[in-house]
């Protein structure tokens, strides 16, 4: 596949930061059996990826914006072009040791995303695409996949964790949607949930409570792999809201119509 400039680059800050997450990921494994724990660890690990992927691409491009999950915003004197990061998503299973986590990296463009690369160093998985040059895993092209009704379905979903979220509403979620689909995973790391979705490993995804930097890549992929890709109230305001609901184009008008059923009163 041919890639521009600028998606090299992100290529290349993704895998630097990489190379750097897979040292540290064999010392949290290492340090899983002390009694301290590796947490501290992790988080040095989180702010040197960062510190990595900005300083490649703020090289390649000193005027882009960047805004990142563990560093204060960038506006940048360009204007038009943003960096939205994040450079370790799936914290929380990377200081588990499960091998389920992901660099995210998309590149703005007056408001749109154009160029997106997801990179997991635990599986050498790099998800890539740009806007009308089609969604990649590697070398192979990306279609979502084309089941029609949820009930042959597996869906992917966030849980909302200790001191986030609304439990009660996503419970309710669960609810319908368990009643409707073949099965149910929880990941723990959404930018590989969406890069999933554009890969047909997953048929649907729905989550609430999500930051810019954890969506923006993934939500590229899946529409150069021709899904659909939408805020949980039907519009396009997914890196405002945190909420986002992604399949082909059935599953996602079926998600969607699920995850909107009222709640049920006894």
């Amino acid at each position: 596949m041919a890639r521009s400039a600028l998606l090299n680059v992100m290529v290349q800050a993704a895998f630097k930061a990489g190379k750097s997450l897979a040292r540290d990921f064999g010392e949290v494994q290492n340090l899983q059996v002390s009694l301290k724990g590796p947490g501290d660890y992790v988080s040095q690990a989180d702010r040197k990826a960062e510190k990595l992927i900005r300083e490649e691409l703020l090289k390649a491009r000193p005027t882009y914006g960047f805004l990142g999950e563990e560093s204060e915003e960038i506006k940048g004197t360009d204007g038009a072009h943003r960096w939205i990061v994040d450079p370790l998503d799936g914290t929380t299973n990377f200081l588990h040791g499960i091998p389920c986590f992901a660099s995210s990296i998309a590149l703005e463009r007056n408001g749109e995303i154009v160029a997106a690369v997801v990179l997991n160093p635990a599986t050498d998985e790099l998800y890539t695409a740009e806007k009308g040059g089609g969604a990649f895993l590697n070398d192979r092209r990306l279609r979502v996949a084309a089941r029609k009704e949820l009930s042959d379905c597996v869906i992917g979903c966030g849980v909302p964790h200790l001191g986030r979220g609304n439990h009660g509403k996503f419970l309710v979620e669960l609810r319908h949607t368990m009643g409707e689909a073949a099965g149910i995973r929880r990941m723990g790391a959404a930018a590989l949930d969406l890069a999933f979705v554009a890969a047909g490993r997953f048929d649907g995804f729905w989550e609430r409570d999500l930051s810019a930097w954890d969506i923006a890549a993934g939500i590229l992929l899946i529409r150069e792999a021709g899904g659909f890709v939408s805020d949980l109230n039907g519009g396009n305001a997914m890196l405002e809201t945190g909420t986002v609901v992604a399949g082909n184009e059935h599953i996602h008008r079926a998600l969607s119509e699920v995850l909107h059923r009222p709640v049920p009163t006894r």
